[in-house]
């Protein structure tokens, strides 16, 4: 019998603030609660306030089932939260405010060896901003057996400098095509196409995988030297909130298990554009629409 994936998600846990109420998110939980519905032994390394909303918050994890060990508790700093505008298609912009406790993230024992026992480690650009989760987050990376770099850049949070570090020591490097080539500008490489882009930073960063989003478009991958490629499958997008953390916990659930990066990409895309048709970023997908979305193509 197949011994089910093993995945730690790094970051923040916080709740996304709508005009008409709220929802808990934070990529790496949305990647994490993603991967736990998919069947992986998930779980996410991160640090909550001592208030109403921490409480709120551990009873929504319990009512998902992922295992809280690794959350930690901060007594001063309060729960994360972010204010989501959404445009007319649906598009989500974000007031991320500063300093929450998962600015805070500890190193322990236990995280460290939690991480050295798994299969994947997730982790994304946002926990960089403050000094302590980034010193954390480069402590643990150093356990890790796969590291995956869900790049996430969100405007002013990230130090490119630092972003470019995160790439040298990933494994998977996940991102968009504006942050490709915002990334290739700054690294003073002239990108004609997408694909060059790939290829260029793949060879920068020396990571196997590497795979790029496009919105409604798809998404490509460059894996060991091959390079797949997804149109993207239709949707009638609610709001795209959580729709890329979705295509990622799906790519990385059937390249790691099934070891078929083509199905892997029509995978993760097909449940990222299921994720868009729905409201908030972890709404139930069964795998059967996934299935049924990918047999109609």
């Amino acid at each position: 019998m197949q011994q089910p994936l093993k995945t730690i998600c790094f970051g923040e846990i916080l709740w996304d603030k709508f005009p008409d109420g709220k929802a808990l998110g934070g990529a790496p939980l949305n990647v994490a609660l993603r991967l736990l519905s998919l069947g992986a032994d998930s779980s996410i390394i991160s640090r909550l306030g001592n208030d109403d909303l921490a409480d709120e918050t551990k009873d929504e994890l319990t009512s998902h089932g992922i295992d809280q060990s690794l959350i930690q508790t901060d007594t001063q700093l309060k729960t994360g939260i972010v204010e989501v505008e959404l445009d007319d298609s649906g598009s989500a912009s974000y007031t991320i405010k500063k300093p929450v406790a998962w600015d805070e993230i500890a190193l322990t024992e236990e995280n460290k060896q939690k991480v050295t026992e798994s299969d994947l480690f997730i982790f994304g650009s946002l926990a960089c901003r403050s000094k302590t989760s980034r010193e954390t987050l480069y402590a643990l990376i150093d356990t890790a057996e796969t590291t995956v770099f869900d790049v996430n850049l969100r405007t002013p949070h990230y130090d490119l400098d630092q972003v470019i570090e995160l790439l040298k020591m990933a494994d998977v490097i996940k991102m968009n095509d504006d942050e490709l080539e915002e990334i290739c500008s700054y690294l003073k490489f002239d990108m004609n196409t997408l694909k060059d882009g790939l290829i260029f930073l793949s060879e920068f960063a020396g990571a196997n995988t590497l795979c790029v989003t496009r919105g409604s478009e798809g998404a490509i991958l460059l894996h060991n030297d091959n390079i797949y490629s997804c149109d993207g499958y239709q949707a009638q997008v609610i709001d795209t909130v959580g729709a890329g953390d979705s295509f990622l916990a799906g790519l990385l659930f059937q390249l790691f298990l099934n070891k078929n990066p083509g199905l892997a990409l029509h995978f993760g895309c097909a449940l990222g554009a299921l994720v868009a048709g729905k409201k908030g970023a972890n709404a139930l997908i069964p795998q059967e629409a996934i299935l049924e979305m990918l047999e109609k193509g």
